[in-house]
């Protein structure tokens, strides 16, 4: 029935042409945009133009090396034994620090070591009489009991035997 009729005829071959056009406009568009990305790629690296990790602490081996390095804001660097640091600002001034650990003592350390320090003073001074004392002691010493005329209480004197007591009068 539709076979004999041209106007169906011509509408079908009228619906294929207009899908053709469609297809054609369409692969138009997506060589267009081909074009477009080749001119144009992508770009999707991403720089960085500074260290992102802020406030870090970083260690060298001597001030040459804190030298070379270049920084942005204020840096520490340590030593490896942690006993000096540098402090590096953005403008390459350096500052050097010793660092000495702090320990915390009790009371117990506390009084160990004053005790160590008094120790070590006696002996000091101990060496320093003996530094200073005459030939006397290399004499023999006898003792004699005599009473203290002021309080009247016995007590016990050393002296040198090579010097004698001389009896007073003054005994009652």
């Amino acid at each position: 029935m539709y076979g004999n009729n041209p106007y169906m005829r011509n509408f079908n071959q009228q619906n294929i042409y207009e899908q053709i056009d469609n297809e054609i406009n369409n692969l138009q568009q997506m060589k267009e945009r081909m074009k477009t990305q080749m001119q144009q790629p992508a770009i999707n690296q991403t720089f960085q133009l500074a260290p992102t990790n802020n406030h870090t602490i970083r260690y060298a081996n001597t001030i040459d090396d804190v030298v070379k390095e270049m920084v942005y804001y204020d840096t520490p660097f340590f030593s490896k034994d942690m006993s000096v640091m540098w402090l590096k600002n953005a403008k390459g001034d350096i500052k050097t620090y010793e660092l000495k650990e702090i320990v915390e003592k009790d009371e117990k350390d506390i009084q160990i070591e004053l005790l160590m320090a008094k120790i070590s003073e006696l002996e000091k001074e101990k060496k320093h009489e003996q530094f200073n004392t005459n030939d006397n002691e290399s004499e023999a010493t006898t003792s004699a009991s005599e009473l203290d005329e002021p309080t009247g209480e016995q007590f016990k004197k050393e002296k040198p035997t090579s010097v004698q007591k001389v009896s007073g009068s003054k005994e009652k």
